[in-house]
């Protein structure tokens, strides 16, 4: 999996750019979003991205912002929301525009994104509402109140290994509070470790 791109972007339009990686262009498919935040052409960029794999192709699809590919990446696990159907729907809201008319249940809002019938956004809403508004939770006032200490990089980054790993974000973020609680000095590596028992 390719996480990132880092490079010279060379070419962009609204819908795809190129970045030049040490010699080698990457054609990456992007968001309105993103393309508003761009540099200008032949200078230093770096994106965040998803490659998918198909029968007939393999198509990078890149974000600014990590939040942006996490959406992005939630709106695809939805049943009938493909990458090209994310990608319009991340051009026509922004991030928090979607997060916030999925969190309030906003049927509307969704149903108003091209190609998003009543009974996608229906989908939408009931697939991910629970799981933005744990999401919403976890980076609101109640988490960065208990962690703000020296600590709080390592819960961020121990609970996104997890994640990779398979565990459910809950089951991580509880795991990982619980042993804070008790060792607030302890190392990223240990805290991974100390959680997968």
């Amino acid at each position: 999996m390719i996480a990132y791109l880092d490079g010279k972007l060379t070419f962009k339009e609204p819908a795809y750019v190129i970045i030049d990686v040490q010699g080698v262009g990457y054609e990456v498919r992007i968001s309105l979003q993103t393309f508003s935040t761009l540099p200008e052409v032949n200078e230093k960029c770096r994106l965040f991205t998803y490659l998918n794999i198909r029968e007939d192709a393999h198509v990078l699809f890149g974000f600014r912002e990590i939040t942006e590919k996490q959406l992005f990446l939630d709106l695809i696990s939805v049943s009938g929301i493909g990458p090209n159907t994310a990608l319009v729907m991340l051009s026509s809201l922004s991030s928090v525009e979607i997060r916030q008319a999925i969190i309030t249940e906003d049927l509307r809002v969704i149903q108003g994104i091209k190609g998003i019938g009543a009974k996608t956004a229906q989908r939408v809403i009931l697939e991910l509402k629970d799981k933005l508004k744990k999401d919403h939770l976890a980076s609101g006032s109640m988490t960065t109140n208990l962690f703000l200490g020296p600590n709080s990089g390592a819960r961020t980054d121990a609970i996104s290994a997890l994640i990779v790993m398979g565990i459910p974000r809950p089951v991580a973020e509880k795991s990982v509070d619980t042993i804070l609680k008790k060792q607030p000095d302890i190392s990223v590596e240990e805290l991974i470790k100390l959680s997968l028992r």
